[in-house]
């Protein structure tokens, strides 16, 4: 081989490790390159992630407390649906057992409930219900002062018995009643009790009238300025409100004992007995307490608590779209005009929502049969239900995903 063809070769080959050398460096250095694109490659996933994480929790948070509570309703059976209607008087024996085979919505207590309790034992039968029952459960007491008391009737429990708003505005003007009220408010949040069943709202002045003692015994102005008061003062303590007895006693006699008939006109009512309760939906009442009475220039042919032109005039002219509950339906006033096995059914079709009994037994299976035939349209108990667990949620008894 010639020298000058050594050369050629020697040539060609250092040209081509030349090649190779610089195509390997240009390798190494595109290869950060694409390390880098991955890398944002993947904190692009990561950041998407993140954010479809972000979202779903956003629009967990979106939902509403009450599509929430609608949620909670389409899950409940319709036992479940129709035992959170009955707000009911604490049965003698099998208290705890009843809440969980009529799957009930809440207990009034009485005096008899306070027989031989102390604060303690009390707080721990009250805790007791709570642990039984599937869906939160409300208690109750009503507990005016004065001449309707409940649980301050027991020294042990409350060292000083409540007296009347009347009487203690005698003495200190609202300041001393609305003191009274976060007394009460105080002792029922300790006991675990979440509405009194007040304030009265009835207006009288007349010391001879039935209902006198237990209203605040002041004109109609008067009367819906205290009745504003206490609604704010509860609402603030996180207990309960109920207006009562819609759509105003007036100086009517007792329906306790006797079937009452309101024979005041409309133009008097809308004048003397409306307004607190008016004052009191504006002001935030959370529920309102319907009357046996019987009254004329509204509804002649049926007690209040069953009359659905009663209700129409809460929900339509007055605007309230709260709770409304029946009087106790075990009252004389409306025991001799139905049948307690009717008389739930009747209110619920009539627009109550909450119904306080104690023959509640021989009443849910009624208003449960209603449902199943349609006599009672399952819509109309779904919006009752869903206007209670409200009440409930507002009440801090139901706790919701805010």
């Amino acid at each position: 081989m010639s020298f000058k063809t050594k050369s050629i070769i020697i040539g060609i080959l250092l040209i081509s490790l030349l090649g190779g050398t610089l195509y390997a460096l240009s390798n190494q250095k595109e290869k950060p390159a694409d390390s880098k694109s991955s890398q944002t490659s993947s904190k692009t996933r990561v950041k998407t992630k993140e954010t479809t994480t972000q979202t779903e929790s956003s629009e967990r948070k979106v939902l509403s407390v009450e599509e929430q509570l609608k949620q909670m309703i389409k899950e409940m059976s319709i036992d479940e649906k129709v035992g959170q209607l009955f707000l009911v008087r604490v049965p003698e024996s099998n208290a705890l057992e009843d809440i969980k085979n009529f799957q009930l919505g809440g207990y009034l207590l009485f005096g008899r409930d306070m027989e031989n309790q102390t604060k303690e034992t009390l707080t721990k039968k009250i805790a007791e219900f709570q642990e039984i029952s599937q869906t939160p459960f409300m208690v109750a007491s009503d507990e005016e002062g004065g001449t309707v008391t409940r649980i301050s009737s027991n020294k042990k429990i409350v060292p000083d018995k409540f007296e009347s708003p009347q009487s203690l505005y005698k003495k200190g003007g609202m300041s001393l009643v609305l003191k009274e009220t976060k007394s009460k408010s105080d002792i029922f949040k300790e006991l675990g009790i979440h509405t009194g069943l007040y304030p009265v709202a009835d207006v009288s002045t007349d010391p001879e009238s039935f209902i006198y003692d237990r209203t605040i015994g002041l004109d109609v102005e008067g009367t819906s300025n205290y009745v504003v008061d206490v609604v704010k003062e509860l609402k603030q303590n996180e207990i309960g409100s109920t207006l009562k007895h819609f759509p105003g006693y007036g100086d009517n006699r007792d329906s306790h004992t006797e079937i009452v008939r309101d024979t005041r006109s409309l133009e008097e009512i809308e004048k003397t007995s409306l307004p607190p309760f008016k004052k009191g939906i504006e002001a935030g009442a959370d529920s309102i307490l319907v009357s046996h009475n019987i009254v004329d220039a509204i509804d002649s042919e049926v007690p209040a608590s069953i009359s659905p032109k009663i209700h129409e005039v809460l929900r339509q002219e007055l605007g309230f779209d709260g709770v409304i509950m029946t009087d106790d339906m075990d009252m004389a006033g409306l025991a001799n005009f139905i049948s307690q096995e009717q008389a739930a059914l009747a209110a619920l079709k009539s627009g109550n929502d909450l119904i306080l009994s104690s023959t509640y037994r021989a009443q849910i299976p009624v208003v449960k049969e209603a449902v199943e035939s349609g006599d009672y349209p399952e819509e109309q108990l779904e919006a009752s239900v869903l206007r209670i667990l409200k009440w409930k949620h507002e009440l801090g008894i139901i706790k919701l995903e805010e």
